[in-house]
């Protein structure tokens, strides 16, 4: 029997040291045994996914961590997300992640306008399609606060800036910038002015819960291509997720998708139905990757006790019963790291290099430590090129 591989990767997990912990990283206060089993069992070490000059988002870091170079393959994150909504893109076409944000007092308040359910937030992309859509712009319908606007016949030049990274900041100084940015700007205007006075805000307002004032425009890019694991590695695999950005990378690669009822893409999300949609596609697939969005979501909102809580979910109800049930398997290797870090102080991604643990078949260890960012970097084991570990689990 070929050896089965699993990845599961807590997005943004990796952090500072934080008072509030002695001192401590989310990580090392977190409890987390399963993860330090493998860590201490296996081997520990560090790897860059961003590369030298851009951005550290996740559709960066994690095209990194699942082998493809994103010097070679990125567009943008728009497109990835297109891709998972199943939306035809010309080679023309411009795409831009549209996100539902609060703004108070001229500042970015809240990327996510309070994580606004998906029925309430496909009302109001109804209502922008309803009052802007035209033959060269449409909106169309994501999760939560996560949408899409796709452009046709414009030519951009922009530079826009994630919400998510820019919390407290000034609006005027993240607008978009360069050519076409005149358009987008008046575009997030007058959703504001749609917006304002709704009934969607109406209500969150009298349950005390963030409003959405208008769109946020960003993550631009056109069509992306890339090509499949299958092809590159010999492997069959399948992604489970809750989020457009890894579906989007994981149909990209050609991994078959496994919805899991009850994933949110927050702290809220169903772990143990992603741990049993894991194993049960083991009989099935060569290698299975679990997605878990909620330590982000969490270091965004800079709460670290929220942020400490998912990890530790994550290692109970997802890496526990996935590793029990890999030791049926006559070869197998398992692997946990977060694809960049979130740390709770700034409540913005970092480029920093992450630490991973991966244990298994011939994987031999360096530092018998828990699982750590310190304890990582101690092993001496630095992958510089992110779109090498996957090669590196795989293989070595």
């Amino acid at each position: 029997m070929s050896c089965k591989y699993v990845i599961i990767v807590p997005d943004g997990a990796a952090d500072k040291p934080l008072a509030e912990f002695g001192g401590k990283t989310i990580l090392e206060a977190a409890k987390i045994p399963n993860i330090d089993r493998l860590s201490s069992e296996g081997r520990q070490g560090l790897v860059q996914t961003v590369p030298t000059g851009m951005e550290p988002g996740s559709d960066v870091a994690q095209m990194s961590l699942l082998g493809y170079d994103p010097a070679r393959y990125y567009t943008g994150r728009a497109p990835i997300e297109a891709v998972a909504m199943d939306i035809d893109l010309d080679a023309s076409d411009w795409v831009f992640r549209c996100n539902l944000v609060t703004i108070c007092d001229e500042k970015m308040a809240d990327h996510s306008a309070g994580h606004i359910t998906s029925e309430e937030g496909g009302k109001l992309i109804d209502e922008l399609n309803g009052s802007f859509a035209s033959e060269t712009l449409r909106f169309h319908k994501g999760v939560s606060y996560r949408h899409l606007l796709v452009c046709k016949g414009y030519d951009f030049d922009v530079q826009t800036y994630p919400p998510h990274d820019y919390i407290g900041i000034k609006i005027e100084k993240i607008l978009p910038r360069g050519k076409g940015a005149d358009m987008l700007i008046d575009l997030m205007a007058r959703s504001g002015q749609l917006f304002a006075g709704h009934d969607i805000n109406r209500v969150r307002l009298d349950l005390g819960e963030n409003q959405v004032s208008s769109i946020w425009l960003w993550g631009e890019g056109k069509r992306t291509v890339m090509d499949s694991f299958e092809k590159r590695f010999g492997l069959r695999g399948a992604s489970i997720t809750a989020v457009d950005l890894v579906r989007g990378l994981s149909k990209l690669i050609g991994f078959d998708l496994i919805a899991v009822e009850g994933a949110t893409g927050f702290v809220d999300t169903n772990y143990e139905g992603k741990a049993n949609a894991a194993i049960e596609a083991l009989e099935k697939y060569d290698v299975v990757f679990v997605h878990v969005e909620g330590p982000d979501e969490a270091g965004h909102n800079k709460n670290a006790q929220l942020k400490k809580l998912a990890v530790e979910r994550i290692d109970k109800y997802i890496v526990g019963p996935v590793y029990e049930a890999l030791q049926k398997y006559p070869q197998w290797r398992m692997m946990v790291l977060p694809d960049h870090p979130t740390p709770v102080e700034s409540g913005a991604h970092s480029s920093d290099a992450v630490p991973f643990a991966m244990a298994g078949s011939q994987v031999s260890g360096i530092v018998h430590k828990n699982f750590s960012e310190s304890n990582s970097e101690q092993s001496g084991f630095y992958i510089d090129k992110g779109c090498d570990l996957m090669e590196y689990f795989l293989n070595s």
